[in-house]
């Protein structure tokens, strides 16, 4: 018996292509025979036909009563992150609330970012994408004070703290020259340096109002990192392949500005935010994300027996048209076909009187509106017509 017996028996089976490939190569490794192989692909196979829907199955109901019944078993809380105490992730019922209703912004928007070959492995360099990452404010860089009489506004930087960041800088001076430029593009002002570590500037006309003013610009100022970041923990962990890496988790999120830099891996670096993978990879990325996350959500709770398939059929949902759509009366609940289905979820009166005004037809398609004027559902037996073909009978004996 030859590998093409073989194949020729897997392909014989009702499985569709991705599993028969599969099946094949698990055959083909370990050598099995073409008898063990039959009895593979048919034990495959008929796995696989038992978890096939019937027609006319109500997947909807089925996937809203098992993700909602566990739902309610789901905590409050918000968590510390996988036992990182600096930062804190929304999690169980009100993070799937968040992604079933798509927020734009989650309440603790988190970045999960990994590093590529050069930088995963030793920590000095993983620090180096922690400072491009990490917002750091001229605030962080030393300390800020005010000479009224003169009317100036001291910065004076503290060296460790500019050596510990940028240790691949071999002159201090360059890094205060960057400083001072940043301070001067985003306040409008000129800048002196009455010491090598110290910066000096001041309002155009002597006025204390604008002094204070200045000031309180100054702390909004990001010299280097991502704005929107405003704590990066970094953690050795062990990834998909077995080795151990060094990833990083932020505080807040800017997927599209982290995948720009240096250093870092973005085939794998994803966020907790469904709209920024969205605009940056994609819906396919986004559908996958939404999966995703329900998915975390509910075994974190330890509610990890809901199948992924309802799971996906959500995500399948708010997707299919190409944007992401929130399940509820702003997103497809309200966005319906059916005028009663609409109706029977939110604001009825509205719905009713907006659907009377344009003059819209209810085709009574769905399982709500039927229920509502008392007719069978179409689904299950109930979109089936079955009438008796012949005469019918005469008399008993017939």
């Amino acid at each position: 018996m030859t590998d093409a017996d073989i194949k020729a028996v897997v392909q014989e089976t009702e499985l569709p292509k991705r599993l028969r490939e599969e099946v094949y190569d698990a055959v083909e490794e370990h050598n099995a025979s073409v008898e063990e192989a039959e009895d593979i692909a048919t034990a495959v196979e008929s796995r696989y036909l038992a978890t096939r829907l019937d027609p006319l199955d109500p997947v909807g109901t089925v996937s809203a009563q098992s993700i909602g019944e566990p739902g309610t078993q789901m905590t409050m809380n918000t968590f510390h992150y996988a036992g990182v105490a600096e930062i804190d992730v929304t999690s169980g019922l009100p993070r799937l609330i968040e992604l079933v209703d798509a927020r734009k912004t989650p309440d603790t928007p988190v970045m999960h970012v990994y590093l590529d070959e050069e930088h995963a492995h030793d920590r000095e360099k993983a620090h180096e994408v922690v400072w491009n990452i990490e917002a750091t404010r001229i605030l962080a860089l030393g300390d800020v004070s005010t000479n009224v009489a003169d009317m100036l506004v001291s910065v004076d930087l503290n060296e460790e703290t500019l050596r510990e960041r940028w240790p691949t800088y071999d002159d201090l001076g360059e890094i205060v020259d960057e400083v001072a430029g940043t301070i001067e593009s985003n306040l409008g002002v000129e800048t002196t340096r009455p010491e090598p570590t110290t910066i000096e500037f001041g309002p155009d006309e002597p006025s204390y109002r604008e002094l204070l003013q200045l000031v309180e610009e100054l702390r909004d100022i990001v010299f280097k990192g991502i704005d929107d970041v405003s704590r990066v923990v970094i953690r050795k962990e062990e990834v998909e392949s077995g080795d151990e890496e060094f990833i990083l988790h932020t505080e807040g999120s800017a997927f599209g500005k982290a995948l720009k830099i240096d250093g870092v891996d973005s085939s794998r670096t994803t966020c907790n935010n469904i709209h920024e993978i969205h605009r940056n990879l994609g819906i396919e990325a986004a559908r996958e994300a939404i999966i995703n996350e329900t998915r975390d959500t509910l075994e974190e709770q330890g509610l990890d027996n809901v199948n992924i398939r309802h799971l996906m059929l959500v995500a399948d949902i708010m997707t299919n048209n190409g944007e992401i759509e929130s399940i509820g009366r702003h997103g497809i609940s309200g966005n319906k076909d059916s005028v009663l289905a609409r109706a029977a979820f939110e604001v009825t009166v509205n719905h009713l009187l907006d659907a009377a005004i344009h003059g819209e037809v209810d085709d009574l398609d769905g399982v709500t509106e039927n229920v509502i004027v008392g007719k069978p559902i179409k689904l299950g037996t109930g979109d089936v017509d079955l009438r008796m073909g012949g005469s019918a009978p005469t008399s008993a004996d017939d």
